[in-house]
């Protein structure tokens, strides 16, 4: 099985439908499929053989998807990366992903130069744009010269093709590693799943850089569809994109729709044809798809999922009855139960951690076998959210074991934030976690315990993030203890500081 086949065969039964849309213009699967079977021809010629990865640093574009499925066609490993990540985690990731091919924008280039510095495995670095530095290959000039590549390898459905990072509890990202079967059987788990929207168009707003986005655009391996591919997140672009388009699906993340909640013309656009608002990477607040049916007439459609599991695990019914507040009902061919602390199912009502059992599962994480082995148990994925299933079947999350922040549907390690404190002058200890936020689903608060004989002010710590972080992980809200909360190992007690 390789999923880029199988992206082929969809794509040749209609040649001259047009599949993307990218800045008003029109891609056809025809001149997709061509650019990508060029592009095929030179990794190749780079030497990318079967297993290399390939990352792909880039906002969304439809070289993205070109190079996704190029590399499969050689039976080569996408990792594609938030291309708004530090230096210092892109170093981290070029190195531990071991990649020699790297694909991206010339507005990264300096990022991109440093962390090299610290990844000497990186060899070739393509560039999508037109006026390029001498250091780097052009994607235009190589794909343009090159013949198409019409040999797609035989992989198996359990080789992997994909490695994508998401944020540890140890301040490292973790590399979830998922098959041509994982990614397949996802996209087949949605497919069976929803109604059929053969002939539909969807606005894309979703970083093809994340799982969500990722498993969200696959889809496209079952149906017929155009996808209006936007690269960052305008109202007006939206807006006017599913009224040009007359577009029909739009998946998004909670904080998408507080801000579509504070848009001051919400009648400005004919939004009419719109009949999907699909919510999903963060718990999305029961105020707000009050208010958003409210403006808009429509019902958000809330689901849920990990990317260890693909992204899209479950979801309320597109056509049926919505639990506001609750992930829905998983997706057919996918096993959900809540399982208590001996690892045992636990009846209806009572809480305990979700668990998700299918063939869309991740084969594990990149170089960490004891926290596969950790997550993995039994043939189940244990999600380290912690809910409970009705009397009808649909799960509900009250709250997560891990201490990751979910800030607008992208996850947050705390120790990267508690690293940069560390180095604030007159900190002493510090320690930060999530709190709700009606805005991003969660903000970041910092606490803090000050060097003896020293007082910095919560403007003075605020600041000094604003120097070493993106304004994104930079902590709303600072208070000051005495002393931290701590077991008798010393270890600072979370828990304690989330009653405070």
């Amino acid at each position: 099985m390789n999923i880029a086949r199988i992206s082929e065969e969809k794509s040749l039964e209609k040649p001259d439908w047009v599949r993307t849309i990218y800045e008003d213009r029109k891609i056809t699967n025809r001149e997709m499929l061509a650019e990508t079977r060029k592009l095929a021809s030179v990794l190749k010629g780079l030497g990318v053989v079967e297993g290399d990865r390939v990352i792909i640093q880039t906002p969304n574009c439809p070289e993205v998807f070109c190079a996704f499925s190029a590399a499969w066609r050689l039976g080569a490993v996408i990792v594609p990366i938030n291309y708004m990540i530090g230096e210092e985690e892109a170093a981290y990731i070029y190195r531990d992903s071991g990649a020699k091919v790297l694909i991206s924008s010339k507005a990264f280039r300096t990022k991109i130069q440093a962390a090299r510095k610290q990844a000497n495995n990186i060899e070739v670095v393509i560039l999508i744009d037109d006026d390029l530095p001498q250091e780097a290959l052009s994607y235009r000039q190589l794909a343009g010269a090159a013949a198409e590549e019409t040999f797609i390898a035989d992989t198996a459905p359990d080789d992997m093709a994909a490695l994508i990072y998401t944020a540890g509890t140890t301040g490292k990202p973790k590399g979830v590693i998922h098959t041509h079967g994982s990614l397949y059987s996802n996209a087949l788990m949605q497919h069976q799943t929803f109604p059929s929207t053969d002939g539909m168009t969807y606005v894309s707003i979703l970083p093809l850089c994340h799982s969500y986005g990722i498993a969200s655009s696959n889809v496209g391996l079952f149906r017929t569809s155009t996808m209006v591919l936007l690269n960052s997140f305008d109202l007006n672009v939206i807006f006017s994109s599913i009224e040009k388009y007359r577009a029909s699906i739009l998946a998004a993340v909670p904080t998408m729709y507080v801000y579509m909640l504070m848009y001051p013309e919400p009648e400005k656009f004919d939004l009419s044809s719109m009949k999907y608002w699909i919510c999903g990477s963060a718990p999305l607040a029961v105020e707000t798809w009050n208010k958003f049916k409210e403006i808009y007439g429509f019902e958000i459609i809330e689901g849920w999922g990990l990317t260890e599991a693909g992204a899209n695990n479950s979801c309320n019914p597109w056509e049926g009855e919505k639990k506001i507040g609750s992930i829905g009902l998983p997706m057919k061919g996918t096993e959900m139960k809540i399982f208590d602390h001996a690892d045992k199912e636990v009846p209806r009502g009572e809480s305990g951690e979700i668990v998700i059992r299918g063939p869309q599962v991740m084969k594990g994480y990149w170089n960490k076998p004891d926290e596969t082995a950790l997550s993995l148990r039994d043939g189940w994925l244990y999600t380290g959210d912690v809910g409970y299933v009705d009397s009808d079947g649909y799960f509900w999350i009250t709250d997560r074991k891990k201490d990751l922040i979910i800030k607008g549907g992208e996850n947050i390690s705390p120790r990267t934030i508690e690293e940069v404190l560390y180095t604030c002058p007159g900190v002493s200890e510090a320690a930060v976690i999530g709190v709700k936020d009606d805005k991003y689903g969660e903000e970041i608060k910092a606490f803090i315990v000050a060097e003896t004989g020293k007082k910095p002010t919560a403007e003075d710590v605020i600041n000094f993030c604003k120097k070493k972080l993106t304004s994104f992980l930079v902590p709303k809200y600072v208070v000051f203890l005495e002393a931290m909360p701590k077991s008798l190992v010393g270890k600072i007690l979370k828990t304690e500081l989330r009653k405070m």
